[in-house]
């Protein structure tokens, strides 16, 4: 595509977005620049500051792209798994295993991006919009913690802090699968042991 004329008002940001992420991912964040996208995208110059104000402005949509995707692919994983005909969710263990092979599978195929998304959401400027963003990942985990209670599935406790433990299972082992350092072990085999012993420690105790 050349020339401003061949992207819609929407396409133009939504290619700007995904040309960035390639970016970001290729070259880390410091090799991002709105007229580099433009030159990547063969629109003017000029195009980008229509979306963006400026660089960081590109960064925050990034993050918030981001978790938005995540977020509904939590979403997914949460409510999926139908038992049966009548359509009724299926069992809660079954969905938190779920919920932890969608953010392992999102982990590992964006990498840079998901480094970027913490970093923004972190920041001390960072915007109401993000932050909501990021502890509605929590949250969606959170409440599957707490229909396991009331099931019976899951052990008593705090549901935040449940979830941020099974977080912290699956963010660790996603680093190590990026960083190779699994050995031999293939990451669909040490994800299900992973999620294996997660969900018993999650269960009731006898």
């Amino acid at each position: 595509m050349t020339g401003d004329g061949s992207y819609h008002h929407g396409n133009l940001r939504a290619a700007l977005l995904e040309r960035a992420e390639a970016v970001l991912t290729a070259s880390g964040a410091e090799g991002l620049s709105l007229r580099g996208l433009a030159r990547d995208l063969g629109v003017s110059h000029a195009a980008p500051s229509r979306h963006f104000r400026d660089r960081q402005a590109l960064l925050d949509a990034l993050a918030v792209s981001g978790f938005t995707t995540l977020n509904a692919r939590l979403r997914s994983a949460a409510a999926g798994g139908t038992d049966g005909a009548d359509g009724a969710a299926g069992p809660v263990g079954a969905r938190l295993a779920g919920l932890g092979r969608a953010y392992v599978d999102f982990a590992v195929g964006h990498t840079a991006l998901l480094d970027l998304m913490f970093t923004v959401k972190h920041a001390d400027d960072s915007s109401a919009e993000l932050r909501e963003l990021g502890h509605e990942s929590l949250l969606i985990v959170a409440r599957l913690m707490e229909e396991g209670q009331r099931t019976g599935a899951v052990r008593p406790g705090d549901p935040v802090q449940l979830a941020q433990v099974a977080f912290s299972t699956v963010h660790g082992l996603a680093t190590l699968a990026v960083a190779a350092l699994l050995d031999d072990t293939p990451l669909s085999e040490a994800m299900e042991l992973a999620l294996e012993v997660l969900l018993a420690g999650l269960r009731p105790g006898r």
